[in-house]
């Protein structure tokens, strides 16, 4: 069997199988993205006949139903959503949803004497030569002669018969021709994504979070608008509080369901650290209830996938929407959600920019959720999440091929008898005296200031409640909290005079730690061995030139807070690289401590 067809339709012939709903299209409720000059620009197109390009259907595969019976699969419309909206809005007069789910025409107007094409405006709807929406000329109540009369009397400089050639012209549009590539149904859905790519012009990737939103979105039969809706809602609410309010005066239908309220809470909820987007929620949803990491996987299974028998039913179909809906509730459900949270708030994530990869997160999330599931008592998640976070970041666990470690490790979880005998087991292979002693400290050998090995650090500081750099008072969490200031400790304008110049060696992340705003000024460019004698100075005496300890006791728990070497008070230019060897050190020894103590 081919893996496609290439096809030629007419435009009328495609907007009559969309309304037949023989052709579905997914995101057909989803806001609007053209601007309505680029609709003005595809009719232009149509009329003068040039090219508009392919669009893209995929049909699901045919489900075997219980009495044996094949139900059809349905086509849907995977690339070309917005032409094809476009058209609908223009000619047959449907509405949009704009970016704030409000519904509403696009009017495209067309001037028969200058054969252009305009958006409509108050302006041209008061200039008579201009027909302001050429929706009527498609209209099925559209007398051309009662037409032309009328336009030839308000315009008497054009002729009826070339009026009536060029009116002719224009309803030709639905006759404009336009290629279908359909793909076949046996193909897989890496194979579909492929396959759009090369073909796409503009090479968008297309993901396979996409995929499952389309096979969502136009299952009518298994409450799949509802699913898609509670996913795109979630996440358009909890990143833009303000969609709420829209959502809810645009969407009724949605609004007046339970998944509707559901949802609600989140309009006034900012968590500050995990703003899931759609393919995040479904991404989470599907790993802990299904125990799979890939999301070609979810596609197969809303299309009645039986992975043994490799045939599609119905009952499968059925069943995995059933355990989709419950999985996207359970993810969105408050208490569910805060709890999480809180847990990333208490391993010491303060703010988002702590963790940069959200894959981290999801699998956490996908954690926690499977852990409830399964009964584990409150206090046992809360630690193998904690403990499961900080080792997905220290190992980078989830940073390439996600997908592939996410199913590998949710089915070892799900099928432990003791979840935290699996912990121990990562840790004993993964996390040895070698880690901690030498793969650790050597990671802390970048100046990516958003490495994850320096976030680790940082977090390790707010779990423990670390003051910052030559502080008694102001902690590294208010610090973060407050945007406060990372210093260098080796001052970097010091380290530029004594011939450091490279940004790689002056900007160590060894050579970071948080300090308040005066003691970063007050510092400037004096070697270390300067600044740290002003502190040696004040010890014992009422008065401050530097920071606010005078007690050396402090001091020196202030210097372990911060992994700083205390013979820092003796070091200049030349100490630098050995400064820098001893901090990776006491660094990963901060780490270690704070792991430990999780």
């Amino acid at each position: 069997m081919a893996n496609y067809n290439v096809n030629n339709t007419t435009v009328n012939s495609l907007l009559s199988l969309i309304d037949e709903k023989k052709i579905a299209i997914p995101e057909i409720q989803r806001p609007f993205v053209w601007k309505s000059a680029k609709v003005r620009d595809l009719l232009d197109s149509l009329f003068n006949d040039y090219p508009v390009g392919y669009i893209i259907t995929w049909r699901n595969p045919d489900a075997r139903l219980k009495n044996g019976h094949l139900s059809e699969g349905k086509t849907i419309l995977i690339d070309g959503q917005q032409r094809v909206t476009a058209l609908m809005a223009a000619i047959s007069g449907h509405q949009i949803v704009d970016k704030k789910y409000n519904k509403k025409p696009i009017r495209i107007a067309f001037d028969p004497i200058n054969k252009n094409f305009e958006v409509s405006n108050p302006a041209i709807r008061k200039d008579k030569r201009w027909i302001p929406d050429i929706s009527h000329i498609f209209s099925e109540h559209f007398y051309l002669f009662e037409f032309v009369e009328d336009y030839c009397e308000k315009n008497p400089e054009i002729d009826r018969n070339k009026l009536s050639r060029i009116l002719h012209k224009l309803e030709s549009i639905k006759h404009s021709s336009i290629g279908v590539i359909e793909l076949s149904h046996a193909l897989d859905i890496e194979e579909v994504t492929e396959i759009f790519i090369r073909i796409n012009s503009a090479g968008v990737a297309l993901s396979q979070a996409d995929f499952a939103m389309s096979k969502i979105s136009v299952n009518d039969e298994f409450n799949g608008p509802t699913i898609r809706k509670t996913v795109d809602y979630f996440a358009n609410i909890i990143s833009q509080p303000a969609s709420y309010d829209h959502i809810q005066n645009n969407d009724k239908e949605f609004t007046n369901t339970d998944n509707f309220r559901y949802i609600s809470w989140v309009k006034s909820y900012n968590s500050g650290i995990y703003e899931p987007s759609y393919t995040d929620v479904l991404r989470v949803a599907f790993t802990f209830k299904f125990l799979r990491g890939r999301l070609s996987d979810l596609v197969s299974l809303l299309s009645g996938r039986d992975f043994e028998t490799r045939d599609y039913k119905k009952e499968i179909e059925e069943e995995s929407f059933e355990q989709l809906h419950e999985a996207v509730l359970q993810f969105v459900n408050q208490t569910n959600f805060k709890q999480f949270v809180t847990i990333i708030k208490s391993s010491g994530v303060v703010h988002k920019k702590l963790v940069r990869s959200q894959n981290t997160l999801n699998f956490a999330y996908a954690l926690f959720l499977l852990l409830k599931d399964k009964g584990v008592h409150t206090p046992v998640i809360n630690k193998i999440v904690r403990k499961w976070f900080v080792i997905s970041i220290l190992t980078e666990r989830y940073s390439s091929s996600a997908e592939s470690q996410f199913d590998y490790d949710i089915k070892r979880f799900a099928d432990a008898e003791n979840p935290e005998d699996y912990v121990k087991r990562i840790e004993q292979g993964e996390l040895s005296s070698a880690y901690w002693d030498t793969i650790l400290p050597d990671n802390f050998e970048t100046s990516v200031r958003s490495s994850p090995y320096f976030n680790l650090f940082v977090m390790a500081q707010v779990y423990l409640k670390d003051y910052a750099f030559l502080s008694n008072s102001v902690t590294v969490q208010h610090l973060i909290e407050e945007r406060g200031d990372i210093h260098h400790i080796f001052p970097k304008r010091y380290l530029q005079k004594n011939g450091y110049n490279r940004r790689g060696v002056y900007n160590q992340i060894a050579n970071y730690a948080y300090t308040e705003q005066p003691v970063n000024l007050k510092i400037k460019a004096q070697p270390p061995k300067e600044y740290m004698g002003w502190i040696i100075d004040q010890l014992d005496k009422e008065s401050f030139t530097l920071g606010e300890i005078n007690d050396s006791e402090k001091l020196k728990e202030n210097m372990r807070m911060n992994a700083i070497p205390t013979s820092l008070s003796s070091m200049d230019v030349d100490d630098y690289e050995d400064f820098l060897v001893e901090r990776r050190k006491l660094m990963a020894d901060k780490i270690k401590e704070y792991y430990d103590k999780l």
